[in-house]
């Protein structure tokens, strides 16, 4: 009869046990990452609001005009077939889509661990965005009051229409180019986690006999 390698129930030895001490490492700390994230996404929501100045402006200089003409007691389209107001939605949209995308470009090229707050900052600024430029636009476009306008410039004058946007979901062109182009950027180029180490220990050797 031979004797067994390990004593029976001998605790095994701290080498076999190390493993259950070793830490697991799934990225940068919770909580200096949540800051970090944070203090970026307070960055980027105004930054990304305010551009739709610029986005208000070259919808202004880019929409095509709806003319009007007056009469003695009513005000009618001069081109009742023109698509000029359809023109004016469809210019807003794609630079609208256009802006989503740049917007979204930059904050993945300056925050590349992305993160929901800056997805979320980068949405919500989009948006605001759009207001600002639909509000930019209407406000600096041709004169809103129609009344007042077709008495200035007299019967039987053609005088161009306030820019407005007839379809307000043209709103979401941005935040919805910004997210998909920010998801797409992410999951091609961004940072991966390393894969968490699940190595099980090798099995006690032992052995014994009658």
């Amino acid at each position: 009869m031979t004797a067994p390698l390990t004593p029976p129930h001998q605790p095994p030895t701290s080498q076999d046990t190390t493993w259950y001490a070793r830490p697991v490492s799934f990225g940068y700390g919770e909580g200096q990452g949540m800051r970090s994230e944070l203090r970026a996404a307070l960055i980027i929501l105004p930054a990304v609001m305010l551009s739709g100045i610029g986005l208000g402006l070259l919808w202004l200089w880019l929409a095509p005009r709806v003319g009007l003409v007056a009469t003695d007691n009513a005000v009618f389209v001069a081109d009742t077939e023109g698509e000029q107001a359809a023109g004016a939605d469809a210019t807003f949209t794609l630079l609208a889509l256009g802006f989503g995308a740049l917007s979204a470009a930059l904050v993945f090229w300056l925050h590349r661990r992305g993160g929901v707050a800056i997805v979320l900052s980068l949405a919500l600024g989009g948006l605001l965005g759009s207001g600002l430029a639909w509000f930019l636009g209407y406000w600096f476009g041709p004169e809103h009051d129609i009344a007042a306008h077709a008495r200035a410039v007299g019967e039987g004058v053609t005088f161009d229409a306030p820019l407005e946007l007839h379809a307000p979901a043209a709103l979401l062109a941005w935040p919805f180019a910004a997210m998909l182009v920010h998801l797409g950027l992410t999951s091609l180029f961004g940072p991966r986690d390393p894969e968490p180490d699940t190595q099980w220990p090798p099995l006690p050797q032992g052995g014994g006999g009658n």
